[in-house]
C-alpha cells in the first residue's frame, strides 16, 4: 500500500480510502484550529441547514395513506430527502458535531491535534448546532407556521413521540452509535470524491441508509424534538428531552463517530505511519 500521506492526484476517479483517510485527518487539524468564533457560526450555519433537511424529510413523510398502508415505503422515501442536509454542510464547509467527533478524532489519533483542542471544537460545535436548528425550528417553521395544520402537525408529533417518548435511554444510545458510524462513513466517502457528484453520492447513500432505519442524530434531533415541543406533543417536556435525548444522542453519536468510525479507519490506514504535522 502506498503512503497515505502521499496523494495521487493523478489519478482521475477517486482518492483511495487510505488517502481519503489522510485528507480527513487534515480536514480534522483545520477544524480544530479554527478560531472560536468562526468555529461557532461554522456551526449555527450547519445546525440550520441540517434543520432545512429535517423539515424537507419531516414534509415527505407527511403521508396519511402511506403511513397506514406503506409506511416502510414512505420511511424510504423521506430517507431519500433526509442527506441533501449533510451534502449542503460537507459542501458549504460548516461545521456539524458529529461529523467533527470523525475528523478531529482522526487528527488526535494521528497526532496532529491535541485533545483539548478536539473537545473544545466539539462543545463549540454542539452549542452553535443547537443554536441553528433552534432558529429555524422556532423562527422559520414555529413562527412561519409550515406545522401548524394536520396533516403535517400530525406527522409532526408522532415523530417527536417515535424519536423521544416511546424509546428507552438505552435504545436512543444504541441508535445513535449507529447513527454517527453511518453518517461519518459518508463523511469518509465524500473525501474520496474528486468531483461534486461523486462527493454526493459518497455522502447520500450511508446518511440514506441511517435515515431509512430511524437512527437517531442528535442534531437532527434538535429539529424534531423541539419542533414537537413547540407543537405541544403529549408527554413531552424539555426536561424529558435534555436527559432522555440530547444526553444519550450525543454520547452514541460520539462513540459511533469516533471509536466505529474514526478509530477503525485510523487504525486500518494511518496507524502504521509516522506521525506528520502537516
Amino acid at each position: 500500500m502506498s503512503n497515505p500521506a502521499t496523494i495521487n492526484m493523478a489519478i482521475a476517479d477517486a482518492y483511495t480510502t487510505a488517502e481519503a483517510i489522510e485528507l480527513v485527518s487534515r480536514a480534522g487539524v483545520k477544524k480544530g484550529n479554527m478560531r472560536l468564533d468562526k468555529a461557532f457560526l461554522s456551526a449555527v450555519s450547519a445546525g440550520c441547514l441540517l434543520s432545512f433537511a429535517a423539515a424537507a424529510s419531516l414534509s415527505a413523510n407527511t403521508a396519511p395513506w402511506f403511513q397506514a398502508n406503506a409506511p416502510g415505503l414512505i420511511r424510504m422515501i423521506s430517507a431519500l430527502i433526509f442527506p441533501i442536509g449533510l451534502v449542503m454542510i460537507v459542501l458549504a464547509g460548516a461545521d456539524l458535531f458529529t461529523g467533527t467527533n470523525l475528523y478531529t478524532a482522526v487528527a488526535v489519533l494521528h497526532g496532529r491535534l491535541s485533545i483539548w483542542k478536539m473537545l473544545v471544537h466539539w462543545f463549540i460545535c454542539f452549542w452553535g448546532n443547537l443554536a441553528g436548528s433552534l432558529f429555524v425550528t422556532a423562527i422559520i417553521c414555529g413562527y412561519g407556521g409550515i406545522f401548524d395544520h394536520s396533516p403535517y402537525r400530525d406527522q409532526a408529533i408522532a415523530t417527536a413521540i417515535e424519536k423521544q417518548v416511546s424509546p428507552q435511554f438505552h435504545q436512543i444510545f444504541l441508535r445513535a452509535v449507529g447513527c454517527n458510524w453511518l453518517v461519518c462513513l459518508g463523511c469518509c466517502l465524500g473525501m474520496q470524491g474528486k468531483e461534486l457528484i461523486s462527493k454526493i453520492a459518497g455522502i447520500w447513500w450511508p446518511t440514506f441508509a441511517s435515515a431509512t432505519l430511524g437512527l437517531d442524530h442528535v442534531v437532527a434531533n434538535m429539529f424534531f424534538i423541539p419542533l414537537g415541543i413547540w407543537l405541544q406533543t403529549p408527554g413531552l417536556s424539555v426536561g424529558m428531552y435534555i436527559w432522555k435525548g440530547i444526553i444519550p444522542a450525543t454520547l452514541g453519536n460520539m462513540v459511533g463517530g469516533a471509536v466505529f468510525c474514526a478509530g477503525f479507519y485510523h487504525w486500518m490506514f494511518l496507524s502504521e505511519e509516522p506521525e506528520n504535522p502537516r
